[in-house]
Order: structure tokens, then sequence, then C-alpha cells
């Protein structure tokens, strides 16, 4: 039976903590929220998985203690327009630990949310594990990133200032058609993250002592890293007129990656939703935590 708790997060914001099985915890910030079947349909069409939440907590609470936050959703109700720094991130995840009882932890993130893991990995010595998806710990698209986010955050200060009306239904998998709707601190809390993560040289980043080159866990923190082979968007003018890739340079540095104590994993045919699923990612996550020693 699952437990409930809530954290306080470092803009004095609280979000609900969920707690179930038994084993060494691992931290997951994903939805528990339920769908109606429409909106089921609608993410099905885009490529997501509308399950993804309870299905990892339901498949990993055998072997571990699992401790489930919507860290995005709750930023995106409560944004932290000009405090939603790596830092910060950290010490809200931290504190989602303390609510769930972990002393050391596990965490698995996704695209951002793995970021956002990399970066609470050099900030704490709690953290006994950890999985990357969707955002390579080599060469990660800050710059691009950080285009997409101020484009984004254009666009909604543009919409701010316009009246109302309905917007054109953009066909599933076409992302430039998709218009903004978001408001000006939802988009500003991603330029405040990206802006202050400029000067992040993960090439250079050590989390021991020992050669940079990529990342380097400690030899007692096993790392995951996997993304999609197809896993990159060329946006358009509007968005920044970039490319995001994430599944290009985790490949490139495969063999750097592993030196550093990393499992890397490109999952061919896939693309940044298509890696996102939890029939993709369960699999992947249970082996490399048996694997790895993180289960009971």
């Amino acid at each position: 039976m699952a437990e409930h708790n809530e954290a306080v997060l470092h803009d004095g914001s609280i979000i609900a903590v969920t707690i179930q099985g038994d084993g060494p915890a691992i931290l997951l910030p994903v939805s528990l929220a339920p769908h109606t079947a429409a909106e089921a349909e609608t993410l099905r069409q885009w490529g997501a998985d509308p399950d993804l939440g309870p299905n990892l907590i339901n498949g990993l609470a055998p072997t571990n203690r699992v401790i489930a936050a919507d860290y995005e959703a709750h930023r995106m109700a409560n944004p932290a327009a000009s405090t939603l720094t790596p830092g910060n991130i950290a010490a809200d995840l931290l504190a989602i630990a303390d609510a769930g009882g972990a002393g050391t932890f596990a965490y698995y993130g996704y695209s951002w949310l793995a970021l956002a893991g990399l970066q609470l990995a050099l900030r704490t010595d709690r953290l006994r594990a950890l999985a990357m998806g969707g955002f390579p710990p080599a060469e990660g698209p800050y710059r691009s990133m950080l285009a997409v986010t101020r484009a984004a955050h254009a666009l909604s200060v543009k919409s701010a200032g316009e009246p109302a009306g309905p917007a054109p239904e953009p066909e599933p998998g076409d992302w430039d058609s998709v218009s903004v709707q978001t408001t000006e601190a939802q988009t500003q809390q991603f330029v405040t993250l990206y802006e202050a993560l400029q000067d992040f040289d993960d090439a250079a980043a050590v989390l021991s002592a020992d050669r940079p080159g990529a990342v380097r866990l400690p030899p007692t923190v096993p790392g995951l890293a996997f993304a999609g082979a197809e896993d990159h968007i060329d946006y358009k003018p509007v968005w920044g007129g970039v490319r995001v890739a994430i599944g290009e340079p985790l490949a490139r540095h495969q063999g750097a990656l592993a030196e550093a104590g990393w499992d890397v994993r490109i999952l061919p045919g896939l693309d940044h939703m298509g890696a996102m699923r939890s029939a993709v990612v369960l699999p992947v996550l249970t082996d490399w935590l048996q694997k790895s020693g993180w289960t009971k």
C-alpha cells in the first residue's frame, strides 16, 4: 500500500510525495495523475505513454522503495521564474528524498529531469545510483536548449498581450506547429535554468578525483545513460532555429562515458518520446538496478 507525504521546496511551495514498495530507495520525478480517455489518446498520438508514472512505480516497487513526486507538473503549477537554478533543484530533490524517508537513494529522470539528476549528483553524497534518460551526460545541449527556452519565453510574452482565441490543433509529431500555452513565469523558469548552465562544462565535471573527459562517477555510484538513436529535433527559427541533439552525442561519447563508469545504451529507431515510454524504460532500469546491486 502506498504511503503519502509532503515536501517543502526551496520556494516554500509544497509537493505531494508518494512512497511505495520496500528495498533500496529510488526517487522518480514522475506523474501519478490519472488521464481521461481523450487525454490518454492524445498523448498516445504524440508518442507519449499516459501510464508512464504508474507503470514505473508498480514495476519497481517489488524490489525498491519508490519515492515519486511530479516535480515537472509542480513547477508548471508553481513556477520558480527566477530561482529554478541547478542548486535549488538539487535542494528540492533532496527535500523529496527526505519526505520519502531515504537517507541514501538512486535517482532516475528523463530529459531535463535527467539533467536535474546530474546536477544533484554534483551536490550530494547521498546519491547511490544515477540513471539519465533522454539527456546525455557528455556534450549536453545546454546552448541549444537556452535558445529554445528563450524563444518559448518570447512567444509566451507575445501571446500574453494578444486576445485569446481558438488555437489550431497541431498534427501529432509536428512540434513546430505547437502553439505556446504556457505563461511567462512558466517559460522564464527554464530560461533561468539554462542560463545558469551556460558555464557548466560536462567534459570537465568530475564526481570523484579522477581524470576528466566525461562526467566521472565515484566507483560506488553506478551510472546509466540511455537515449533513442533518433532523438534529435531541428527547430525552425521561431523556436530558436537550433538542433537539439540527444542520441548523437551520447553515441559519440559512448566509449569515454563507459571508461568513466557509465552504462550507456543507444536505443535504435526511437526518438525522444519513444525512448521515454514505460515499456522501454522499465526493462532498462530493472536490468541496470539488478546489475548495480540496488535492489532487495
